[in-house]
């Protein structure tokens, strides 16, 4: 048996037909499931307005305590269409000099009445688009070298891993290969200082537009990263994904590290599982 459907217009409808036919007020209320003061409430509207008394009325308050007079927004209004350049500010500072016994409004007010009645005109943000630079090769070692974020994986502990490789890009050697908790800025530079110790400084360094590595916010796209690199004197070069050198050590890399170990000696601890992993590593890295 499907489901019957009420309105509440209906079931008014039949209220005041019951109610015109002689029944009595306090048992309908109960038949219908209403108290008599809602009952004493549609059939006063039913007398005074009709049918249409049985409608739904707008639950909108009549007035608002903290809204604003209609003769300040009259004035706000006025203000702009004399002075079409002036802005929220320069509106309501006239309005405290030429009414100062009147609350004057907040800034965000006024600029509110201003935008309700299309006053305000919207200027569209130009967002930094991200954009290649000169690519340029390098003939010899270290004067090139390409940086790059594999991409997180999930590690047996349900942490994710951020592999930061970079590798020079004449030789194909893999200079560093760290496992970070995130792509932050903060675990970046000390990657890349430690690596400047150990193999010198780069003429260049070849990146994406990501994230430590370029800021999308940030004027010209420049991070705290390549800011560094700048003031290091170190050239940069950007590029969409993949970039080259760095995606072959990331595929070479996933590949080999996210296998599990086999386990098949009851001598295989933990241990023995970091040290397959750096060998895996290890042969990952000879592979490019």
């Amino acid at each position: 048996m499907p489901w019957k459907e009420c309105k509440p217009m209906d079931e008014r409808l039949k209220f005041i037909a019951r109610l015109l036919e002689g029944d009595k007020m306090a048992p309908l209320c109960r038949e219908f499931g209403i108290s008599r003061v809602t009952g004493h409430k549609i059939y006063n509207r039913y007398k005074e307005c009709g049918l249409d008394g049985l409608n739904e009325r707008s639950r909108r308050p009549y007035r608002h305590a903290n809204r604003l007079p209609f003769q300040v927004e009259r004035t706000i209004l006025g203000l702009k269409r004399e002075h079409p350049s002036w802005g929220a500010p320069k509106i309501r500072d006239k309005l405290i000099r030429q009414y100062p016994m009147v609350k004057p409004p907040a800034m965000s007010t006024v600029h509110a009445v201003l935008d309700r009645n299309g006053l305000v005109k919207r200027r569209k943000r130009r967002r930094y688009k991200a954009e290649g630079t000169t690519l340029t090769a390098a003939h010899e070692p270290n004067g090139l070298w390409c940086a790059d974020y594999k991409g997180e994986f999930m590690l047996g502990n349900k942490q994710y891993c951020y592999p930061l490789t970079i590798t020079d890009y004449r030789s194909r050697y893999l200079l560093a290969c760290e496992g970070m908790a995130s792509t932050r800025s903060d675990f970046a530079f000390t990657a890349f200082e430690r690596v400047f110790k150990d193999f010198g400084l780069p003429g260049a360094i070849r990146t994406d537009n990501g994230t430590p590595f370029a800021g999308p916010n940030a004027l010209f796209g420049l991070s705290k990263l390549a800011v560094w690199w700048l003031r290091l004197g170190i050239k940069i070069q950007r590029i969409k994904p993949p970039i080259g050198g760095a995606s072959l050590a990331c595929r070479a890399m996933g590949q080999s590290t996210t296998e599990r170990p086999s386990r098949t000696h009851a001598s295989d601890t933990e241990e023995g599982g970091h040290q397959t992993g750096f060998v895996q590593l290890s042969a990952a890295a000879g592979t490019l």
